[in-house]
Parts: structure tokens; C-alpha cells; sequence
């Protein structure tokens, strides 16, 4: 077999794979490896690295929708599926948490359905095979209010990873503390106060 003919052979479409293994015609690959470790001169098994990686993902990573690339007609038949509704929502967090849960607001910036870009006003669907009334878990406020969480489970809630959970939070410290004055400007400030008052 030449090493073209092997390449096309790895290549195997991820639904084609998902399919085989579910129907039990194919062995997943780490069982494979598990059983016939490869040799010198044997082939590699049937699925590629990239299909192996995909699987290990439990749930489908978020989609986005650039606002740029949808035509006229798009953004027409999306406002003929879902006209504005004149229901009035709650104006503040003490209404808000006495409405019913899951939350039907996914307009608000802090449901965790979705996300809006305010720069691009691109929309990132966080959950892309749910419904907004399926998620466990759909008020940021919600979250917060219950203490603290691991990034683990935060990741759940907002499907990244561990990984980019902790990327963001050590971002938003950094901006923290870029924003806050320092010691020494809060001392200059209180010694300008004392001054004044005498």
C-alpha cells in the first residue's frame, strides 16, 4: 500500500467513524491500539488523530454567526420567524430572580445561551444542541450568587474548557488591577484630603 493509498484510508469522515463504531463494525481506536500495538511496517489504525480528538469531546463546541455574512434575505426570514414580543421583561435583579427558571430572556447579557459580540455583533450560541429551556443552568447572576465554583465546573456551565476558564480569569484580575489605583496613589489621596480639611 503506498503511502497516498494509507493517507485517503485515514481520512475517514467523522460521522462515517461515529457511525461504525456505534453499529460495533469498527473497534474505537484506543482499543484497537490496546490490543495490536503497531509494529514496524504495520498500518496505523483506521482512524485518523484528528477524528480520535473530536471524539473525546463530550458535547459540540459553540457556533458562531457573523452578522456580516448574512444576506438581506437571511436576516428577513429571521425577522418573519421571530417578530419582537411586547412582554415586559423584568428591569432589575430582584425581579429577575423571582421569574421562573430555565430563564426565557436570552436577549439578556447574562443568559448563558448565547453571546453578542458588541464590537462585531457577531452572536455566539454557546449551546448549539440544546434549547435555551433543556440547559441546567441558563442566568450568570444565577451562578454567582451561589459561591464559589471550580473552573471545571464553570467550563460546564459556559462549555469551554478548564484551560480557557482560567485564561479569562486571569485576564479580568489583570484588568482588575490595572484599573484600581495603586497603594501610593491611595495614600497622595488621603494626604490631599487632610490637607484640604485643615
Amino acid at each position: 500500500m503506498s503511502h497516498l493509498d494509507r493517507n485517503e484510508n485515514e481520512l475517514l469522515d467523522a460521522e462515517d467513524v461515529r457511525g461504525a463504531v456505534a453499529s460495533n463494525e469498527v473497534e474505537p481506536a484506543a482499543e484497537t491500539a490496546a490490543k495490536a500495538p503497531a509494529k514496524d511496517g504495520e498500518e496505523p489504525p483506521a482512524v485518523s488523530r484528528k477524528v480520535r480528538r473530536r471524539r473525546r469531546r463530550s458535547r459540540p463546541r459553540s457556533k458562531t454567526i457573523a452578522m456580516k455574512r448574512l444576506t438581506r434575505e437571511e436576516l428577513r426570514v429571521g425577522a418573519l420567524l421571530y417578530p419582537p414580543v411586547d412582554i415586559p421583561r423584568p428591569k432589575s435583579r430582584a425581579h429577575c430572580s423571582a421569574e421562573a427558571r430555565p430563564c426565557p430572556w436570552v436577549a439578556c447579557k447574562h443568559h448563558l445561551y448565547l453571546d453578542v459580540n458588541p464590537e462585531t455583533g457577531s452572536i455566539k450560541i454557546n449551546f448549539p444542541d440544546l434549547e435555551p429551556w433543556e440547559m441546567g443552568e441558563t442566568c450568570a447572576l444565577d451562578v454567582a450568587n451561589r459561591g464559589g465554583i471550580t473552573l471545571e465546573e464553570v467550563g460546564e456551565i459556559m462549555n469551554l474548557t478548564r484551560e480557557r476558564i482560567r485564561q479569562v480569569e486571569v485576564r479580568g484580575l489583570l484588568q482588575l488591577k490595572m484599573s484600581s489605583p495603586s497603594p501610593e496613589e491611595l495614600g497622595a489621596a488621603a494626604l490631599q484630603k487632610d490637607d484640604e480639611s485643615c
